[in-house]
Order: C-alpha cells, then sequence, then structure tokens
C-alpha cells in the first residue's frame, strides 16, 4: 500500500515538474483574480504575467467577456497570434460588452470596410477600437461631419486610429477648429480651390491639431507675424510644420529664435529665411539646438554651411568627430538637404 501511494507521489510529481513555466503561474492564482478571465486569457495564449504586471487591475473585474472578444476579432478574420497580441497590450478590451464592441464594428467598417485591414488597425491602436459606448454617438457624428468635408475614407480611419480623442469629443469643437484652419489658410493668402487638399494634407499628417484650442493657432500666427514673416511666409511655415503650429506657443519660440540667432550670429532677416527653410527651429527647444549645433562642429561642419543648409540641424544627434562620421556628413552633400537622413523629435 505504501508503495502505490509512494509511486503515485511520484508521477504526480514528475508531472508537475513538467509543466510549462507559464502554466505553472496561470494556475496559481492571486487573491481576487477572476478565475474565468484569467483562464479565458491562458487558453488564448496571452502573457497573463505581463497582463498582472502592467494591467493586473484587469483580472479582478467580475464581469469579463473575453471569449467575446475572441470571437469578434476571429470573425474579423483575426488569427489567435494577433488576439493574444491584443490582449496582452490591452487587456482592457475585455470588459468591452459584446453589444458594444459589435456596434464599433459596424461604426468603423463604414469608414473601413475592409476587415483585414480593420484588424491590423484595432492591433497597432486597441484602445481606439475597444472605447467607451459613451463616445458612440460622437464618433458617429465626427464620422459624418468629416465625410462632410470630403474627407476620403483612408483619412478619417487615420483620425479615429490614431487621435480618437478627436472623434469622442462633441463635434462642435472640431467643427470650430477646422473652420479656424480654414479661416487661417485664406487669410493668408491660400485659394479657395486648395483649401480642401490642404486640410486633407495637414489632418492626415498631424490629426493632433484638432485636440488644440483656436486660440493658440490664432495666437502663434500673430507671434510670427510679429517677428516679421509675411503672410505668404506664414502660410508657407504653417504648411511645412504640418499643423504643429498649433502645439508650439509664443515664448518657447521666442527662446528658440534668440538662440539660433545668438549661436549663428545672423541677422533677423537671416534668421527668416533660415526658418522657412528649417521651420523645425521653431519647435526645437534650446537643449536640442545646442546638441546639433555642438556634433555638427564637432563633425568639422561650419557654421556658415550650416546656415546655408539648416536642415543638417534635423539629423540625429548621433553624430562623431571622427574623420569616418565627418566623411559620411560631406557625402550627403550639404547643399542638398533632401538628401539628408532626418530625425523628428
Amino acid at each position: 500500500m505504501l508503495h502505490l501511494i509512494s509511486t503515485s507521489l511520484s508521477l504526480r510529481c514528475r508531472h508537475v515538474a513538467a509543466l510549462p513555466l507559464h502554466l505553472r503561474l496561470c494556475a496559481t492564482l492571486i487573491s481576487g483574480e477572476n478565475q474565468q478571465t484569467v483562464q479565458a486569457l491562458y487558453d488564448l495564449s496571452v502573457d497573463i504575467q505581463k497582463v498582472r504586471k502592467l494591467k493586473g487591475w484587469v483580472l479582478h473585474q467580475s464581469t469579463a467577456y473575453t471569449k467575446e472578444v475572441s470571437y469578434l476579432l476571429k470573425d474579423m478574420g483575426a488569427p489567435g497570434s494577433i488576439i493574444s497580441r491584443i490582449l496582452a497590450v490591452y487587456p482592457e478590451a475585455v470588459l468591452c460588452h459584446p453589444e458594444q464592441m459589435q456596434a464599433q464594428r459596424e461604426l468603423w467598417m463604414t469608414v473601413c470596410p475592409n476587415q483585414k485591414e480593420l484588424v491590423g488597425i484595432i492591433e497597432k491602436f486597441p484602445a481606439s477600437f475597444f472605447t467607451s459606448s459613451s463616445h458612440h454617438d460622437n464618433q458617429r457624428h465626427n464620422i459624418a461631419y468629416f465625410q462632410s468635408l470630403s474627407l476620403n475614407k483612408r483619412i478619417i480611419t487615420k483620425l479615429m486610429a490614431s487621435a480618437p480623442r478627436s472623434f469622442s469629443q462633441p463635434v462642435e469643437r472640431n467643427e470650430v477648429m477646422v473652420c479656424a484652419l480654414r479661416q487661417a489658410y485664406l487669410e493668408l493668402g491660400g485659394e479657395e480651390a486648395n483649401v480642401k487638399v490642404w486640410l486633407q494634407k495637414l489632418l492626415s499628417q498631424n490629426p493632433f491639431v484638432l485636440l488644440k484650442p483656436p486660440e493658440v493657432l490664432r495666437r502663434n500666427l500673430l507671434f510670427l507675424k510679429d517677428v516679421g514673416f509675411s503672410t505668404a511666409e506664414l502660410l508657407h511655415l504653417v504648411s511645412k510644420l504640418k499643423g504643429f503650429v498649433a502645439e508650439l506657443n509664443p515664448d518657447s519660440m521666442r527662446r528658440s529664435l534668440a538662440y539660433s540667432k545668438d549661436t549663428m550670429g545672423c541677422s533677423e532677416a537671416e534668421l527668416r529665411d533660415i526658418i522657412l527653410n528649417c521651420p523645425a527651429l521653431l519647435y526645437y527647444p534650446e537643449d536640442i539646438l545646442a546638441e546639433r549645433f555642438e556634433a555638427l562642429l564637432r563633425a568639422g561642419i561650419s557654421m556658415s554651411q550650416i546656415m546655408d543648409t539648416p536642415t543638417v540641424l534635423e539629423l540625429t544627434t548621433q553624430i562623431h568627430p571622427p574623420a569616418a562620421s565627418k566623411a559620411v556628413l560631406l557625402n550627403c552633400r550639404i547643399e542638398k538637404p533632401e538628401r539628408l537622413t532626418r530625425v523628428r523629435v
């Protein structure tokens, strides 16, 4: 009898030891966790330890719809590997009610009818898809508004994915900002026939501009006008800045301009010409500018060369002084900025 018991225990111990580490960790529930949620996520090969570490509160919710999320994504064509990745980085998805998820699916398909593409968007921006049902009406109204502006579906999809707050906010806020952008474009000399294309390009490049108050845009344009830029030059700047003009402020621009002017030893007129060629100087803070100037000078690039082609300041700061690094920079042909590798901050 004793022999049988010891044999049985030995077999059970070998069985437990053979279990994978992540299964043994999963098998031990933490106090207060929803066992069904943990098991359902494990069955989907979700990294439970990652969920516990980053968003463990999700596992403590009494109600979850893990299987329903999985069924929805599978029905849209998502393979198991993508489903597990989505739920590992955004486990909050399992807290969305099935009706809410289906409503989101139908809403998104009005602008992105290709389900394979939609799955790709959900994988990259899960929080934009699994959102609160309280935002559904705002999303629907904002989609209708942007469609009324003749923005194509791809741009609207990009806006919804990368800047979801612009769709969860009341449509009136977006109307006010779009009106301000349109008015600024026309007042700066832009043509009515081109405003639609200009808006499409600006919104696709920087959808976050919609989250800024119109007063910020007006204040920054007034500042740039006060430092001597003409209306035509301002239109050029607004277009090249891709909406980032609404993310600047006069104080930071004033400091950046003063630092650039003192460092290059140029006149205000020369500085304006430099800014027109490299608008990034407006939003690079002083410490970044200092790094860029110092790195280029150490590499043997002269200040006059920098002034002739200021876009070289958009190069990565990983520039070293040895001759090899200098040769690489010179091979970029500093007089042709379009051939430089640029890195934004």
